[in-house]
């Protein structure tokens, strides 16, 4: 097992699934999205996210053994792990709990995350050439628990894994935590107007008039794949995304331009976007990331208020995309209920949490409860309101 003050990515075989090297897979545990975060500046020790991740080493192989074994080889497992200093850019909404620490003489920070920052996209949360295990996972565990011994840190918070990293890492020190998202399901639809068939016909309407709302202001609409987004569709979608940024929260985004230059060079393969033109001049654009499986709408910007085109780069556009390539679902970030109405349909997201204090462990897990009703409740009630034809209709 290793351990440092700062383990820098060593590249392993992650992004090529072994059971068909032509697949793509999630693509924000790459080596080059997570090396993007910290080289730019944007997840970084001075900005609140001091990376010590942990890597998990094959048992039979040892630099002393034989020094020529490579990185990739001797690293079966690589899972990324921060010390906090704040509770930002995370996705799971802990300032109640930071503050409870406060009001009673605690220090809630630093704390320790394993998670993509900036990224509420579920997904693996340890990156492994081979399939972990359950004992790999507990060593894991075991691992960061002593991070948190050796830097103070009050609790290690798990986001977004998958169904099966949700698995593997259950362990009786964790307390899991519910959320809820909105991801758009690809039922084999060959074209958008399959999709708006299965729609009652309100709904089919109301769509119909955003996106005719759209083309009425003179806007057009394309998709650019990664490799051909010129340097200067990257610089304007930059500025779009600050300005846009600055407008909803009164600061800066959390990404720097650096990122976006870095990751247009280095993984172009999993990145769309989709581009909105007035009179021949790029107004608006949209940020994807994709896999064989899931589309993962990220960042959008536009340079004025235009009826309807969030909905139409951020929502339709990406549906469009999806269908084109047989990609079966759309996470298109986090929050907005107003997805519901246009077809995306309510999802259970997942985090796993280790609390030090015993006495704030208990009373979380007591909290954990009863929000997870109340998650339940509303997937309920959000799931009644979705746009689509009962089965009589």
């Amino acid at each position: 097992m290793f351990r440092g003050d700062h383990v820098q990515w060593i590249f392993c075989p992650y992004r090529v699934n072994t059971l068909n090297p032509t697949a793509l897979s999630y693509p924000f545990l790459r080596h080059e999205f997570l090396q993007a975060l910290e080289d730019s500046g944007s997840a970084c020790d001075t900005s609140g996210w001091y990376p010590v991740h942990l890597s998990l080493q094959n048992s039979n192989q040892s630099e002393e053994h034989d020094p020529t074994t490579s990185s990739e080889a001797k690293n079966a497992a690589l899972m990324p792990l921060y010390v906090k200093t704040h509770s930002m850019g995370e996705y799971v909404f802990d300032h109640a709990w930071a503050n409870a620490y406060h009001q009673n003489g605690l220090e809630y920070y630093p704390k320790l995350v394993t998670s993509v920052p900036f990224t509420p996209s579920t997904g693996p949360r340890v990156r492994s050439a081979q399939p972990l295990n359950q004992e790999e996972c507990t060593q894991l565990i075991d691992e960061v628990l002593a991070v948190a011994e050796e830097t103070g840190s009050s609790s290690w918070h798990f986001l977004f894994p998958s169904t099966e990293h949700r698995r593997l890492f259950n362990d009786p020190r964790l307390l899991q935590r519910s959320g809820v998202q909105y991801h758009w399901h690809n039922r084999d639809y060959q074209h958008f107007d399959d999709f708006l068939a299965s729609m009652n016909s309100r709904k089919r309407k109301m769509v119909r008039k955003e996106r005719a709302d759209v083309a009425a202001q003179g806007i057009r609409v394309s998709i650019e794949l990664g490799a051909d987004i010129s340097p200067e569709l990257w610089a304007l979608f930059y500025q779009l995304y600050e300005r846009t940024y600055a407008k909803r929260n009164g600061s800066r985004g959390y990404l720097t331009e650096q990122f976006f230059t870095q990751i247009a060079r280095t993984m172009p393969d999993q990145i769309a976007m989709a581009v909105a033109w007035l009179d021949d001049q790029p107004i608006a654009c949209a940020l994807y990331f994709f896999d064989d499986e899931t589309l993962y709408g990220r960042y959008w910007g536009s340079a004025g208020e235009f009826s309807y085109l969030h909905f139409e780069l951020c929502y339709y556009t990406g549906i469009e995309f999806a269908i084109s390539r047989g990609i079966k679902r759309y996470d298109a970030g986090a929050q907005g209920e107003h997805k519901i109405v246009r077809g995306f349909e309510p999802i259970e997201t997942f985090s796993l949490h280790w609390i030090k204090h015993p006495g704030f462990r208990d009373a979380i897990a007591r909290f954990l409860v009863e929000e997870k009703g109340g998650i339940a409740q509303h997937i309920e009630q959000a799931t009644a309101m979705l746009p689509y034809k009962k089965a009589s209709q």
